[in-house]
């Protein structure tokens, strides 16, 4: 597979195994609801009326007093009682293996690259943590919406980076499936494409 190097009219050739994968969308699709299940907290918890304090003893006589019957004090229609319907903690992971998440990330970056959203080029060095330095550079190679995949984070491309609307940078080892179908292109490093070739091949 070839794709896109800037500045190498001959293009970089690369794995068909990572990079020249046949498009599964039902398995990407599987894969990114997995993901973003993944990412779901369900911390919330309510108590039901067998977790609310006290309530162990009858509040008052069964008859006679002339109001409504009343086993305990904790009962959902009581102010200070339980909820009815308790929310509680849940998990929403869903089971992705190995196997299918790479494939799922071959199937993106194959696409990416047959649709020529997937660019090379040989380094990305930031000497300041200046903004405008970067947005200079990529008006340069004409991007504006980017994910920019490096091998390792540099301090000044990332502060460069952060105030910039559509541009995100991440490491190659924490690239995923939301990274690369949300961006509108996404530029390799070098070092970072041999890094993903390595990663999903």
């Amino acid at each position: 597979m070839n794709i896109d190097y800037i500045g190498n009219q001959k293009g970089l050739d690369v794995s068909d195994t990572a990079f020249g994968r046949e498009y599964n969308e039902a398995l990407v699709h599987q894969v990114v609801v997995s993901y973003l299940a993944g990412a779901r907290q369900g911390t919330k918890a309510q108590k039901t009326r067998s977790d609310v304090q006290g309530g162990g003893k009858k509040p008052y006589r069964q008859k006679g007093t002339g109001r409504a019957r009343a086993g305990t004090i904790r009962s959902p229609i009581w102010r200070g009682g339980g909820a009815t319907f308790a929310a509680k903690t849940r998990d929403y992971t869903k089971k992705v293996n190995k196997k299918m998440y790479h494939g799922a990330m071959q199937a993106i970056l194959s696409e990416l690259a047959r649709s020529s959203r997937l660019l090379v080029v040989e380094e990305l060095l930031i000497d300041t943590p200046k903004t405008k330095i970067l947005v200079k550079k990529l008006k340069e190679l004409s991007l504006e919406k980017v994910t920019i995949v490096v091998d390792k984070l540099g301090e000044n491309l990332l502060l460069a980076a952060r105030n910039i609307k559509d541009v995100e940078v991440v490491e190659v080892s924490d690239l995923n499936p939301i990274n690369l179908i949300g961006a509108e292109k996404v530029l390799f490093t070098l070092p970072a494409i041999k890094k993903a070739e390595e990663l999903f091949s």
